[in-house]
């Protein structure tokens, strides 16, 4: 939804040109050959990523992607230790699994260090792909709506990352944990490839970071019309169900604090969200009563 935010306020600033700002008009092609340069670079920059994570495969696969798996992971000590302060003995604590992963593909395991590895450039690149991304589409921008858009590159950047260490943290081991201890009869052994376990964290870990851009995707939304605060305050009730929802697909247990867990981080960007569109609200209103004073 931000590209097509983004693309919006191209099409919008391409529009607004006037006479007066003496700006070059570019052809279609010139559109193209400047956006293959945007697209060049990060891409470079992606490739670096790589190669740094190439240089530290074994730490990156062994500690972190298989991390879940292990029973010293962080989150399984903190989620017990809570759980024991509220005196729910060890209902909250979680075990490492035992898992021996297989590849079942001649290159299997060879794709799966590619996939690995190129995922992990990406998340490096991450706020410098999406700088080329702003720095495409900044200049179709006004000047007043470049200052609203003042530190988005970080706040993006940080947003990104604060979902995958949320999906990594917290979204995963409960995930891995649910999946590896449910049978369908005792018959049925959880046996899993290396094929399976990646393309589980991956979307977990990523849609993570993805899904923490509610709040600069509902901005954005606000400045074009398209929502405002009244309605996101109207249909909260339903957010909020459609959260836990998500929290009880995560988290299949019993226990409510690990819902919890899952869920408060989601409504707190659900409420920034509100807070983010009623500041744009009141500044359109603002603008509005200037115009008509």
């Amino acid at each position: 939804m931000i590209i097509f935010a983004a693309l919006y306020y191209m099409a919008l600033g391409f529009f607004r040109r006037t006479k007066n700002e003496e700006k070059a008009e570019m052809s279609f092609i010139d559109h193209l050959e400047v956006l293959r340069g945007h697209l060049f670079r990060s891409v470079i920059a992606i490739a670096l990523g790589a190669i740094i994570a190439g240089i530290w495969n074994k730490f990156i696969i062994k500690n972190i992607l298989l991390g879940p798996t292990h029973s010293d992971f962080p989150t399984y000590g903190i989620i017990c230790r809570i759980g024991k302060s509220l005196n729910m003995g060890n209902a909250l604590c979680m075990e490492g699994i035992s898992l021996r992963l297989q590849s079942t593909v001649v290159s299997g395991q060879f794709s799966m260090w590619f996939t690995v590895v190129l995922v992990s450039g990406l998340i490096l690149a991450f706020p410098y792909v999406f700088y080329q991304f702003w720095n495409f589409i900044r200049p179709a921008l006004t000047r007043k709506e470049l200052q609203k858009t003042g530190g988005v590159i970080f706040w993006v950047s940080f947003l990104f990352f604060t979902g995958v260490l949320f999906g990594y943290f917290v979204v995963a081991p409960y995930a891995l944990n649910f999946f590896y201890h449910f049978q369908l009869d005792e018959l049925v052994e959880n046996i899993w490839t290396i094929n399976s376990y990646i393309d589980m964290m991956l979307p977990l870990v990523l849609g993570s970071g993805l899904a923490f851009q509610l709040p600069l995707v509902m901005y954005f939304l606000a400045q074009i019309g398209i929502v405002n605060a009244t309605y996101l305050r109207k249909v909260r009730k339903y957010a909020v169900v459609v959260i836990f929802i998500i929290a009880g697909i995560i988290t299949p247990g019993p226990d409510v604090v690990s819902q919890l867990a899952v869920a408060m981080p989601l409504m707190l960007l659900y409420e920034i969200s509100i807070f983010l569109a009623r500041k744009v609200d009141k500044e359109r209103a603002r603008r509005d009563a200037e115009e008509w004073s």
